[in-house]
Parts: structure tokens; sequence; C-alpha cells
């Protein structure tokens, strides 16, 4: 089959001129003669204007140059059409492509859009909106919020945010529900990943999968701040964690489900992919298994 793609490309995603991207990717799009359209991502996050391009041009491929958030709006509008996806990361996280092996060079990214394997992997819903990749409550959501309205983009920026938040953090109280077991904690936040990807780089469990059919869920409970972040270090950034859901008196929790439902009793703030939420009083995560096809590495 002839190929056909559609650039998105996220003008304000990380700190990467994206004047130098757009003349790269159509210079070396142009060298492999495979048609193409290039458009900028959409603030609302609506791509229902790409349906009639997408049958009129019997387009092939949608290609994201941006970040998760952008990847997530851009796929969730477009899951009911025979695509595959690829992804240009330029966001601040990255953390589909890094879990899935696409350097962050564009020349390499690129060359993987050429010549990678598309390949089935997960997806989720948080209240039916779609996720690619992780959602978060709490610590992670507040600075996620704040994330969003600096004026520079880029990891410095949300590490910067994280030490600020960090010894001003609060605990939020929640009552979740999954794998039939029901349970209420203080925490400080909960995040919900379809991979080994938790936060910037930082990873969860080594063994998970895009495409294990599982979402994988830590929750940081109410403890003292040195013992949380020793515990974070020792657990979380190590990758150590242990499935423990039926052992809920310890301070990290770590387990793993196909569907999850917290009543989020404080309002604790609320991102998906990186980008803010409305906050929900209640939120029903549930697993897409093999929702949409990601161009990876062969």
């Amino acid at each position: 089959m002839e190929r056909s793609i559609i650039y998105i490309i996220n003008p304000i995603s990380g700190t990467r001129t994206k004047k130098d991207l757009q003349q790269f990717i159509e210079k070396r799009t142009a060298e492999k003669k495979i048609p193409y359209l290039i458009f900028p991502s959409v603030a609302s996050g609506d791509y229902s204007f790409l349906h009639s391009i997408i049958k009129e041009k019997k387009i092939t491929d949608i290609v994201i140059a941006g970040g998760d958030g952008t990847v997530s709006q851009v796929a969730g509008s477009l899951l009911d059409f025979d695509l595959n996806f690829g992804v240009l990361p330029c966001g601040s996280g990255n953390g589909l492509a890094l879990t899935a092996g696409i350097s962050k060079r564009p020349e390499k990214a690129l060359d993987i859009i050429f010549t990678g394997k598309p390949i089935a992997i997960d997806g989720f819903t948080v209240n039916g909106q779609f996720a690619c990749m992780l959602c978060g409550l709490g610590f992670d959501g507040k600075v996620a919020h704040e994330f969003a309205e600096q004026p520079k983009r880029g990891l410095a920026t949300y590490a910067s945010l994280v030490g600020k938040n960090f010894f001003s953090a609060k605990p939020y109280h929640f009552q979740l529900e999954s794998n039939g077991i029901k349970f209420s904690t203080d925490a400080f936040f909960i995040s919900i990943a379809n991979s080994n990807q938790f936060v910037n780089k930082f990873t969860i469990e080594p063994k998970a999968l895009l495409s294990d059919g599982l979402l994988d869920v830590v929750i940081v409970k109410k403890i003292a701040k040195p013992l949380l972040l020793l515990n974070i270090l020792r657990q979380v950034l190590a990758g150590r964690l242990k499935k423990i859901e039926n052992s809920l008196q310890q301070p990290v929790i770590y387990f793993q489900t196909k569907e999850l439902k917290i009543i989020n009793t404080d309002l604790a703030l609320l991102h998906i992919d990186g980008d803010p939420a409305e906050t929900p009083a209640e939120l029903k995560i549930k697993i897409l298994k093999k929702c949409f096809r990601l161009i990876s590495p062969a």
C-alpha cells in the first residue's frame, strides 16, 4: 500500500524550534516521495476537521511532533480510522516515545517513521477521555497545572516546579475500587500508567508493557516528607516496586488492573498525559487493549 502522511506539529511543546523541524520533515519526506500534509496542533484537541481529509487523501499515517498530551488528543480523535500513528518526540516528558524506544533526535525518529513497524499498543480512558500513557491525581496533577501556565517549557522548568511543590505538598483523601478490592487512603498522589513510565523519565515497573492489557497504578501514601522521598528513591525511581495490592499498609502501593474507580474526595488536581484536565469528583479508568498502532523501531 502506498503511504500518505499527515504531520501534526505542536508549536509550543518542549523547547525545540519547530520551524527548523518542519523544514527538515518536508525535505526528508519529499526525498522519500511520500505525499504529505502538515498541520499545527489545535488547542481544543478536536481533530475532527481531519476526518474528510483522511478519506479524500487516503491517509495511511498520522505523525505527531509533540509530547504525550498532543499524541493523546490526536490519537483519541482518530481512533475510528485505520491509521498508523508515529511520534517525533519534542515534548517535555515524551513517555510514550521513551518506552517505545523512539529517539528524541529528529533524524533518528524520522527514520523510524520511514522504516519502522506499526505495532498495536494499549491506551486507556479517564471518564471517557483518551490517554496514551499516563494520568495522575494530586502532587503531579498540581505540577502539571502550574507547568501549563509557564512561559518557558522543558524539563528544567518541570523539575523546578517539582522542587517548589515538594515541601508544600499536601495529602488528599481517596476511595478506590479495583480487582474486587475497596479501600480508602490519604495519599500525596495517585499515578496510573499504560506502561513503566511515571513522571519524566522515571520508571515504576521494568516488566510493564505498552501492550500487556494492564494499567500500572502507584499510590504514594501520607507519610513524613523525608520518608516519602526515601521511599520514592528506593522503590519508584529504581523500578523495584513489588505487586502488593493485598498489602495496603505499605507507604507505596503498586498494583496492576484493567479498570479502576476513584472517588476524589478532596478534588485533587488531575493531569492526563501531562496536560491539565478538569478535576472530577469521581474517575472511572479503563484499559483499551491494542487500540491503536504505533510506528516503532523495526
